[in-house]
């Protein structure tokens, strides 16, 4: 499937509640920007989970696909979900792929991991810009769980404060370039760039985007025994 997408968040919360928020649908279709919906499906005991879907890009155009998920417990306290998905709608970017959400147990709180792969559905061309926007995606929405988690502020309230924020430094940057010296207006739309988030504010920046140098705990995960879509 080519490259992978890697995010890794460290969130200072109980690991049950997060697994809680990570895991049931209605809550996870909150925080996660990348879908709009999600439905687990009827399943028999001992079976994986399967589900559905829905991204909407546009008013009117919904993306839907399916996916099988399972997870597991590990003698370490940690606990790994793993899942394959797949969507044949012609305006897919994503055609199939599969990956885990890996929960450690640290000191100061969860690390919290995914990595995923994708076969893309526009082609490699496309993906060269799809690719970027949907780790970014993925990294923002982890930041805004650890929020909701470690604040109490909601998913809803984050993404309200995002816009705002966003709005606010654009507003700035197009009031410096319009009204002042050339000078002056490049030191403001560096700093509107570059001046971090509000606290409060999710940021991807605030995730690490590559798999770290340092030593990994590998635990087994059940990606292996979940069936091919």
């Amino acid at each position: 499937m080519g490259r992978f997408v890697y995010v890794e968040c460290l969130i200072k919360a109980d690991i049950e509640e997060l697994w809680r928020r990570t895991q049931r649908p209605d809550l996870h279709q909150r925080w996660d920007l990348r879908f709009a919906e999600i439905d687990y499906l009827p399943r028999a005991d001992g079976q994986p989970q399967r589900f559905r879907y829905a991204l909407r890009l546009l008013p009117g155009l919904v993306i839907t696909g399916a996916g099988v998920t399972a997870g597991e417990r590990h003698d370490t306290g940690g606990r790994t979900s793993a899942l394959r998905f797949a969507s044949a709608h012609p305006f897919s970017l994503i055609r199939w792929g599969s990956g885990y959400w890996r929960y450690m147990p640290t000191d100061d709180g969860v690390r919290f991991v995914t990595r995923y792969g994708y076969r893309p559905g526009w082609g490699k061309a496309v993906d060269l810009v799809f690719r970027p926007l949907i780790g970014w995606a993925t990294a923002w929405s982890f930041d805004r769980l650890r929020i909701w988690l470690e604040t109490g502020r909601t998913p809803e309230r984050s993404l309200w404060q995002a816009l705002a924020e966003t709005c606010l430094r654009t507003f700035t940057a197009a009031v410096a370039v319009a009204a002042t010296p050339a000078a002056v207006a490049c030191v403001v739309v560096a700093g509107v760039v570059l001046l971090p988030p509000l606290p409060s504010t999710p940021a991807a920046r605030r995730c690490l985007r590559r798999p770290p140098d340092r030593p990994v705990v590998t635990a087994p995960h059940p990606l292996t025994h979940l069936e091919t879509l």
